[in-house]
């Protein structure tokens, strides 16, 4: 017996052979991200960053606009004082996407830790914008305003933070050396 396949469907055939190895292909590419990305993350908790970096690299050279290994990469910069480098990949984070509240929070730390506590209120602002209960934004710019000055503003933003969240400790421990400054002046 002799089989025939027409024209028609021979391609029908090739195109879902391909569609089938592409989709398995990007299976494959999601899975190796994913197990970098765990990787990095352990390393990270392991104090190990140089190696994260590493895992990083891999992942951004595989998806270059992979969101998530940007920020991580960047707070791992930051992790080793390397605030510029950590700066540029929250900004290329912000490129993809302007309202990753993750990246937004981690550039105002930056900048927080560079003294430009002004310019880091600006991000916590943006977040609030974006989600008012937010803590982490919250107790950020309150601890931005106390070393601004601002220790009564930043007393509020203390408070608010915990109005969310009432066993925030870093709101927690903020308020209270706030208040013990703020009283001892």
């Amino acid at each position: 017996m002799v089989w025939f396949i027409s024209s028609e469907a021979f391609v029908s055939y090739e195109h879902n052979l391909k569609h089938i190895i592409s989709s398995y292909y990007e299976v494959l590419v999601k899975s190796k991200i994913d197990s970098l990305l765990i990787i990095a993350s352990e390393l990270c908790e392991d104090g190990k960053y140089i190696e994260a970096l590493k895992c990083y690299d891999k992942v951004l050279h595989i998806e270059p606009n992979n969101t998530k290994a940007i920020i991580d990469k960047g707070v791992t910069l930051q992790n080793l004082e390397l605030l510029s480098q950590a700066m540029q990949m929250y900004e290329k984070a912000l490129n993809f996407e302007p309202e990753n509240i993750d990246a937004l929070i981690n550039m105002g730390s930056a900048l927080h830790t560079l003294g430009k506590y002004v310019d880091a209120i600006s991000y916590y602002d943006i977040v609030l914008k974006l989600d008012e209960k937010n803590t982490l934004a919250l107790a950020y710019k309150g601890l931005s305003l106390g070393e601004s000055g601002n220790i009564s503003l930043a007393i509020k933003y203390f408070r608010n933070a915990l109005s969310v969240d009432c066993d925030y400790d870093l709101a927690q421990i903020s308020l209270e050396t706030a208040k013990k400054f703020m009283y001892s002046n």
